[in-house]
């Protein structure tokens, strides 16, 4: 979508609140509920979406009024301040912007960034239009290494010419270009210590492939890269975590999408995706046992939450993935291959993995 529909929307959502005002009626959004009995799965697709209920927000109705006002308010910082100049800000920024008091009263419009966090998540369920194309930035935190050529803002970027640190991932990847891509498969982390170390034994250069990593959860900005890379340049993408009920969370987001961000399925969600590892079967097959850390309240809740997804109570092989990891009572971080040897993750560990197809869905 180009940066003048973006403008357009905004500002037909104006001129209709503006209408229904001067027709005597009390001004109101429509727009789809985010709740969680309006978020289903998609068997086909294999993504969660949002559910045909719908909502009004009203400015007339007290419970309404202020989530109302800020709405439009970010609406209009956004329309004026970034689409009209074509600039960007991040969602600190836009905050501030807001933080202000309504004239004659007491009463901020924003007084905490989650709210003007949730007015931004507001207007792209109500028009459609994605965060990234509201020009609204968010914590950069991943980097890629690999044979591709990457144009960025006018700038071209060879991220095989980057040394170690590789090419920092902006938050809004949907403006980059690529301009060469050369590579067999994706290979994505969630450690970047594990980039580190594939990045200095030069993995990616081995086995024509391209390393990405975030720093814990996978950003917006690193989703959207991945998905791109996938569909535009048919690449699969292996995913590498932990043997945690957190690293499997990871994957799942990547794959099937999140409940917080189901209204942007289509855009994040990656359903070709497999996962390479860390599994339950790996302790066992390299010895790992004695690397167990035991599992505390937590992990069991957030193993049982997993465990309970409809996209995973189907699946045989990741039901046993969950025993396994009840009967172990035990988890394992990537960084116990290095017990192996320094370099056993690139050499040994991932080459034969891949190599023999070694992957769950």
């Amino acid at each position: 979508m180009v940066k003048q529909d973006s403008k357009k929307i905004l500002k037909d959502l104006g001129i209709r609140i503006v209408e229904q005002t001067k027709k005597g009626k009390n001004p109101e959004i429509k727009f789809p509920l985010r709740n969680l009995s309006n978020i289903v799965f998609d068997k086909k697709t294999k993504t969660l979406k949002l559910g045909d209920k719908t909502g009004t927000r009203s400015f007339f109705n007290v419970a309404h009024s202020k989530k109302f006002l800020q709405t439009i308010e970010i609406a209009s910082i956004i329309k004026k301040e970034l689409l009209d100049s074509g600039k960007h800000e991040h969602l600190r920024g836009v905050f501030y912007m807001a933080k202000r008091t309504i004239p004659g009263t007491n009463v901020n419009i924003v007084d905490e960034q989650t709210e003007s966090d949730k007015s931004i998540e507001d207007l792209e369920v109500i028009t459609g239009l994605s965060r990234e194309q509201l020009h609204v930035s968010a914590n950069k935190m991943g980097s890629i290494v690999g044979n591709i050529i990457i144009e960025d803002s006018g700038d071209v970027i060879d991220c095989s010419k980057l040394g170690r640190g590789g090419y920092s991932i902006p938050s809004i990847t949907d403006e980059l270009e690529f301009k060469k891509v050369n590579a067999k498969y994706i290979l994505y982390m969630e450690k970047a210590s594990t980039h580190e170390r594939l990045v200095e034994d030069r993995f990616w250069e081995k086995n024509q492939c391209i390393l990405l990593t975030s720093q814990g959860q996978t950003t917006r900005g690193i989703r959207r890269l991945l998905q791109r890379l996938a569909e535009e340049k048919d690449l699969p993408i292996y995913v590498l975590t932990d043997a945690d009920s957190y690293g499997w969370y990871i994957y799942s987001v990547i794959k099937y999408g999140s409940i917080s961000l189901s209204f942007a399925s289509e855009r994040l969600t990656i359903p070709g995706v497999k996962f390479l590892g860390i599994t339950m079967d790996d302790i066992i097959k390299y010895d790992l046992k004695k690397h167990l850390i035991k599992l505390e309240d937590h992990d069991l809740s957030r193993l049982k939450q997993i465990s309970d997804y409809e996209w995973f109570k189907g699946n045989k092989e990741w039901q046993r993935q969950f025993k396994m990891m009840k009967e172990f009572n035990g988890k394992v971080e990537i960084q116990a291959l290095s017990s192996k040897g320094i370099s056993f993750i690139s050499e040994k560990y991932l080459v034969e993995k891949i190599r023999n197809k070694e992957f769950l869905d």
